[in-house]
């Protein structure tokens, strides 16, 4: 494990500072209603694959209600980064979920198993789509409509998200538990600098498959888990966020993703910034990275789901 945080750390992964309390999960059960916020597992019982009863070992959803008064009826699945080894909860979790319910989204923050807590892909998959699911199959308790949810993650979350928007299950309808009747697939993609070449051998970035020993079956994973391979006309409208200087990503991947978009025909937006490293959040208060939200929320608006609409 020393060595995984060392090879993140030296690829310039923004991880906790030394001394910090590190939580990769949330804890079913931490309601505080005067905030309006909620924590749910995934799953009622022992998830798929689970191989304890920790905090990391149980896949769950943060539910954030949108501002008083300015509920429109969209949903928001946030999926934080941190190179499968933890999660950014508060930079691309809790202030990405304020953004939205400003906005008047109802905003869900998952937290996934990790890699590094013994949960290789396709576990984060597979929590992934559950969390669209419930979001989906609860939409008239959420009082949010079933066809406006965004999927937005940043980093490994932008791949994770990448890939439930490219790989997608459409539910089962005689499925006895009826959160698997419903579809994983995302009406809307946003990617914040996405770490879209995760499963390669290639260490020029930040590789997930040497980060965790998988240099041998690195091809056979790219096979399953690259999303570029996955795009299809299926895939849901898209807004990329990137920059030209990221050190940790690679910004031609995200370019070969936007790409196989326009081939499919899918209609998407991407905005490159000259400057700026990986881990940029919302911008952090740079002078040029703080108006990409204010791009994200003109797409938003076309899409009409900033306007009020039935739930």
């Amino acid at each position: 494990m020393k060595q995984i945080l060392a090879f993140v750390i030296a690829a310039s992964l923004a991880l906790p500072a030394a001394g910090a309390q590190t939580v990769s999960c949330a804890t079913p059960g931490t309601d505080n209603a005067f905030l309006g916020i909620q924590t749910i597992r995934l799953w009622p019982g022992t998830a798929p694959e689970a191989k304890g009863a920790t905090c990391n070992d149980i896949p769950a959803l943060t539910l954030f209600e949108p501002r008083e008064g300015a509920a429109n009826g969209s949903a928001v699945i946030i999926f934080p980064g941190g190179a499968y080894v933890h999660l950014a909860g508060d930079l691309e979790g809790r202030e990405v979920a304020d953004w939205f319910t400003a906005r008047g989204f109802r905003a869900f923050i998952l937290s996934y198993r990790l890699a590094a807590n013994g949960y290789p892909l396709p576990v984060p998959l597979l929590d992934a789509r559950r969390a669209i699911q419930t979001v989906r199959a609860r939409a008239a308790d959420y009082h949010i409509n079933a066809n406006r949810i965004v999927v937005i993650g940043f980093s490994a979350g932008g791949h994770l998200a990448a890939l439930t928007g490219t790989q997608f299950v459409a539910g089962s309808p005689d499925a006895d538990d009826p959160i698997e009747r419903a579809s994983s697939r995302p009406d809307f993609l946003v990617l914040g600098y996405p770490w879209l070449d995760a499963i390669t051998r290639d260490t020029t970035f930040l590789s997930y498959c040497k980060i965790f020993n998988l240099m041998d079956p690195c091809d056979a994973l790219r096979a399953k888990y690259d999303p570029v391979l996955f795009v299809s006309k299926d895939t849901p409208p898209t807004f990329i966020y990137q920059t030209f200087a990221d050190k940790t990503v690679s910004p031609a991947a995200t370019v070969e993703f936007y790409q196989a978009l326009i081939k499919a025909g899918v209609p998407s937006e991407m905005h490159v910034f000259a400057n700026g490293g990986h881990g940029s959040g919302l911008g952090k208060g740079d002078a040029a990275l703080d108006q990409w939200p204010g791009l994200l929320e003109n797409w938003l608006r076309a899409q009409g789901l900033l306007n009020k609409g039935s739930f």
